[in-house]
C-alpha cells in the first residue's frame, strides 16, 4: 500500500507509546486517524493533538467493544485502510507466581485484542475491495523467549502466529490486504512503569530504548514496502538465529540470552 494520503488508519493503544507515535505519523501522512485506548485521559489528550481524529474508548479484550470501534470508524470515514492492533500490557516474574487473573488479562489484551481486531475489521476490509494493511504489534519476546516474562511471551508468540496465519489466509483469497508483524525490542514507553515486578534492569533497558517515533517510522516504511516481519533492533536478530539453531539441535533456551544482548545494546 504505497499511497497513504486520504486513507484511514485505526490504531489501538493510541494513548501512549508506540500507538501514539503511530497516530501522529499517520496524521503527518495526511491520513484520517481513529484512536482507540482504554485510558480515557490519555485518549482525550491524543485526540486533542491530532485535529479531525476520532477517539473511541475501547477495551480490546472485549469483542463487543472492538466491533463498536469498527462500526464507528466505518460510519465516520467509510473505509479503513490501515489497522494497527497495537494495544498491549506486560507482566514480570516467574510464570507460576503470576496470578491466574493476570495471565488472563495479559492474554485478553495482547492476544485476544489482536484476534478481535482481525475478526472485526478484516471482513470489512475485504468487502471494501481496496488495498489495505494490517499491522499486529508483537515483540522480540514473540520470536525469542526471555525469562521472567512467561505470560507476555506466550501472548506475543501468539500474535506472531496469528499474523503468519493471517497473511497466508489472505494470500489464498488473492486479497489486496498486506500484513506486518511488528517485533520491537526495547522502546521508550510506559510499559515498565505499568508492569508489576519490573526490576531495575528492565526499567533501564526501556529508558534507554528506541524512541517510539523511530518505531512508527519503521512501521510505515514496512507498510509501504509490504514487509512482513518488522525488526526494529537488527542487532537482536542474532538471538532469533540462535533460537532456530537451538530448536534444530533440541537445546533449551540459554539463560538470559535475550536480556544480555539487549543490555549490551542499551548500554
Amino acid at each position: 500500500m504505497r499511497s497513504l494520503r486520504g486513507k484511514t488508519a485505526v490504531i489501538t493503544g493510541a494513548a501512549s507509546g508506540i500507538g501514539r507515535a503511530l497516530a501522529h505519523r499517520c496524521a503527518r501522512e495526511g491520513m484520517h486517524v481513529v484512536l482507540a485506548d482504554l485510558d480515557k485521559r490519555g485518549l482525550k489528550k491524543a485526540a486533542e493533538e491530532i485535529p479531525g481524529s476520532l477517539a473511541v474508548r475501547t477495551d480490546v479484550a472485549s469483542m463487543g467493544q472492538v466491533q463498536a470501534l469498527a462500526s464507528k470508524a466505518y460510519a465516520r470515514f467509510g473505509a479503513v485502510h490501515l489497522l494497527c492492533n497495537n494495544a498491549g500490557i506486560a507482566e514480570h516474574g516467574p510464570l507460576w507466581e503470576l496470578p491466574l487473573s493476570r495471565w488472563r488479562r495479559v492474554l485478553a489484551v495482547n492476544l485476544w485484542g489482536a484476534i478481535h481486531g482481525c475478526l472485526a475489521f478484516v471482513p470489512r476490509m475485504l468487502a471494501q475491495g481496496q488495498a489495505a494493511h494490517v499491522v499486529n504489534t508483537a515483540s522480540m519476546a514473540g520470536l525469542v523467549t526471555p525469562p521472567s516474562a512467561g505470560a507476555y511471551s506466550v501472548s506475543k508468540h501468539g500474535v506472531v502466529a496469528l499474523s503468519e496465519a493471517l497473511v497466508q489466509d489472505l494470500a489464498t483469497r488473492g486479497a489486496r490486504i498486506g500484513v506486518s508483524v511488528l517485533c520491537p525490542g526495547w522502546v521508550q514507553t510506559r510499559i515498565a512503569r505499568s508492569t508489576k515486578g519490573a526490576d531495575a534492569v528492565m526499567r533501564s533497558l526501556v529508558a534507554h530504548g528506541l524512541p517510539p517515533e523511530m518505531v512508527a517510522e519503521q512501521t510505515l516504511r514496512a507498510v509501504r514496502d509490504d514487509r512482513f516481519y518488522i525488526l526494529t533492533h537488527p542487532a537482536m536478530a542474532r538471538a532469533v538465529q540462535r533460537r532456530t539453531e537451538d530448536i534444530l539441535a533440541g537445546r533449551a533456551p540459554p539463560l538470559a540470552l535475550f536480556r544480555r544482548r539487549a543490555r549490551s545494546q542499551a548500554g
